[in-house]
């Protein structure tokens, strides 16, 4: 193992700018008290990344950082895995062995607590309820949670291009699943035609998946009041940046929509906050913890949105530390654009752990540690470390010795968190929960419409058929009376007894016999017997 020049390290963590302090240098296994190890507030918005295995000390240099950064007047936002970030709200406790550790390092460690906010997804877990509405969430965010494939992420996006277009809100997953289902049905599908519709696979799809997603409690995530991101960024009277905490139950049931909402408040800031360029420091640090939940099986598109909300929103004063186990959970785009880095032990126990290894040495500066034994040889609460001077330049790498938090490193009682949650003002704000007209009640009231007319238009087909069969009788019913009354006035009338005597052969005989013999002796003729 080479040893580096110590004052050439110090030099390089000298800044004149405002700066928070990680730790102190270890030279020859020893730490050195008076070479500091800092990171100036003004690369903050660069972005960082903190690595290492589990049981490492990641946690606790998270919530070492989390807490200086507040303290120098920065608003911060994390989320608590584990439930161990709870303890910054507390002085922490001292200790024969945390007094011998700080002492070593020359800390002079004060217990000290910090301003908290306490946040939970839709109200799972102890804190404000966060909700988003599916229409704000957008499709590719929404494709990721869902597991989605790009056709059917594509057809997504034509169903919210549709629902933008005819004024249909999505606040939450009832009003997307109406608009699905009603897109694939008979009276829904002539809307989507000239665009080539819905096809009924990839909506089967959908709707299957936002089912998974509701027993993922995700029904209580979707709606309104929708959290303004704005509130992330906000101090205290005496200038301290509140910490924002969101709880994270049960990740391992639903990662997916744990991380992508995390992306969704960094897109909306980025949407909402102003340019500001370079600042003496940020208006807010966001740290994402288990980032590899982030990228792992993401679509094209969805990596592509990341990697440019990372480059994008360092000039609107927020500043991303991705906290995970190794670098290669990142993708390069974005590991690119990481300025800082706080590595903590690495192992080798496996060929994909050395394989992770060597790709995370290559990464680092050129120094004269050998980064692959170091990285293996890290004890717990020590890490490789690199940052950006004020002037934009790598630091050089620097085997460090982390400070010890100040604020409390166990869990805040639970009644007590309770406490401070009812009083909060952001509470009074997002606690009760809203469910206004929106695509769901929109759609019903117009299917019920088209329902109503549909059996009114039967109502009166069925009438119009009734009166043209009653018609049909009336006319046979007249036409066999016509008939009947037909037969009844050619029957000859019954005759008189004058008649009867002229019709009878006899009498006309005899009138024939008398006229003969009155017709010849009247003419001259010859008389006959």
């Amino acid at each position: 193992m080479g040893s580096p020049d110590t004052a050439d390290i110090v030099k390089g963590y000298t800044f004149d700018t405002e700066s928070i302090e990680l730790g102190v240098l270890i030279a020859d296994g020893q730490p050195v008290p008076d070479a500091k190890i800092r990171i100036s507030l003004s690369m903050l918005n660069r972005h960082g990344l903190v690595a290492g295995a589990t049981g490492t000390g990641k946690t606790k240099t998270l919530q070492l950082m989390t807490e200086q950064i507040a303290r120098a007047g920065v608003s911060v936002f994390a989320a608590d895995i584990k439930g161990d970030l709870s303890g910054l709200a507390l002085p922490g406790k001292s200790s024969d062995k945390l007094l011998a550790r700080t002492q070593a390092i020359g800390q002079n460690w004060q217990p000290h607590g910090c301003p908290v906010e306490f946040y939970a997804l839709g109200g799972q877990g102890h804190g404000v309820p966060l909700r988003a509405t599916v229409s704000s969430f957008g499709p590719i965010l929404l494709s990721k949670v869902l597991g989605l494939n790009e056709t059917q992420e594509s057809t997504l996006g034509l169903i919210f291009h549709y629902c933008d277009t005819k004024g249909l809100p999505l606040l939450d997953l009832a009003d997307l699943r109406s608009v699905v289902s009603y897109l694939t049905s008979d009276e829904g599908k002539p809307e989507l035609k000239e665009l080539g519709g819905v096809s009924s696979a990839s909506a089967g799809v959908i709707l299957r998946s936002l089912v998974t997603l509701q027993t993922q409690g995700a029904d209580e995530f979707f709606g309104e009041p929708e959290f303004d991101t704005r509130d992330l960024i906000r101090t205290t009277p005496d200038g301290q940046g509140v910490i924002s905490l969101l709880e994270l139950p049960n990740l391992q049931d639903r990662p997916a929509i744990f991380s992508t909402f995390l992306m969704w408040l960094l897109a909306d800031l980025f949407h909402d906050l102003p340019e500001v360029g370079d600042v003496d420091k940020p208006k807010l640090v966001f740290f994402f913890d288990e980032a590899h939940l982030l990228f792992a099986d993401a679509s094209k598109a969805f990596l592509q949105a990341i990697a440019q909300t990372v480059r994008l929103i360092r000039s609107k004063g927020v500043g991303i530390f991705f906290v995970t186990q190794t670098p290669k959970d990142v993708p390069d785009d974005v590991l690119a654009q990481l300025g800082s880095r706080v590595q903590h032990q690495l192992r080798a126990h496996t060929p994909n752990d050395a394989k992770a290894l060597k790709a995370t040495v290559a990464t680092y500066p050129t120094s004269a540690y050998d980064l692959t034994e170091v990285l293996q040889g890290l004890g717990i609460g020590e890490a490789i470390v690199t940052v950006l001077n004020p002037n934009g330049a790598p630091t050089p790498v620097a085997w460090t010795r982390m400070r010890a938090p100040e604020a409390s490193m166990d869990p805040m009682p639970e009644q007590m968190m309770a406490g401070g949650i009812a009083q909060s003002a952001m509470m009074r704000k997002y606690g009760q929960a809203v469910n206004r007209d929106s695509a769901y009640e929109m759609l019903t009231r117009k299917l019920e419409a088209g329902a109503a007319a549909a059996a009114e238009e039967q109502q009166r087909a069925e009438q119009a058929k009734a009166d043209a069969a009653a018609a049909k009788e009336r006319d046979k019913q007249a036409a066999a009376q016509a008939r009947s009354q037909g037969r009844t006035t050619s029957r000859p009338a019954p005759k008189s007894g004058f008649e009867k005597v002229l019709s009878s052969p006899t009498f006309w005989n005899k009138v024939i016999t008398v006229g003969g013999e009155i017709t010849r002796g009247m003419f001259g003729t010859a008389r006959k017997r």
